[in-house]
């Protein structure tokens, strides 16, 4: 069963005042790295990527500003007709744990549903797994709307969620 990583990199990164992508998406990349993830497909909009997606295949989406939805859709798209499940990843979630990736994975892989988030104190996180069957229900606010089987994290850490210069003690 093929499962693959698609990471969102679309957004404008208003509030940060950069392309925060450039930045964290090497680290996100590096965490995938330690997966058993089949492939990775980087999402990028907004900003061009340059180098810093390395080895991954990026895929530009021109319909981001649409919503994540739109971006998740892009991905979705470039995957192998093969691949039977999507792990969603954020590029601005740099503590992401390679662990909580395997979980929501295997969970999957144990018939846990089409759609599996980890969750941190109960609340829905990311990454969040979404099965071939579930692709066409994406809408362009992504799948905020849906509800995930969740998987819990809790002692991996949540991945982080950087939106701001401060977040990452920068001025």
């Amino acid at each position: 069963m093929i499962v693959a990583a698609v990471v969102l990199a679309a957004g404008e990164a208003s509030r940060f005042g950069a392309p925060k992508q450039r930045l964290l998406l090497p680290r996100v990349l590096a965490r995938l790295a330690e997966t058993a993830l089949d492939d990775v497909v980087v999402v990028a909009g907004a900003h061009p990527l340059g180098d810093t997606a390395g080895a991954a295949r990026v895929v530009e989406c021109p319909g981001w500003e649409r919503g994540p939805g739109a971006s998740l859709r892009c991905g979705l798209a470039a995957l192998d007709a093969r691949t039977e499940a999507a792990v969603v990843v954020l590029a601005d979630g740099p503590e992401l744990a390679p662990e909580a990736v395997d979980r929501v994975v295997a969970a999957w892989r144990h018939g846990a549903g089409a759609l599996v988030a980890a969750s941190y104190d109960g609340d829905r996180g990311h990454p969040l797994l979404v099965g071939r069957e579930r692709w066409g229900d994406v809408p362009d606010e992504g799948l905020r709307a849906l509800d995930p089987v969740l998987v819990p994290c809790d002692d991996l850490g949540a991945p982080g969620d950087v939106d701001t210069r401060a977040d990452l003690g920068l001025r």
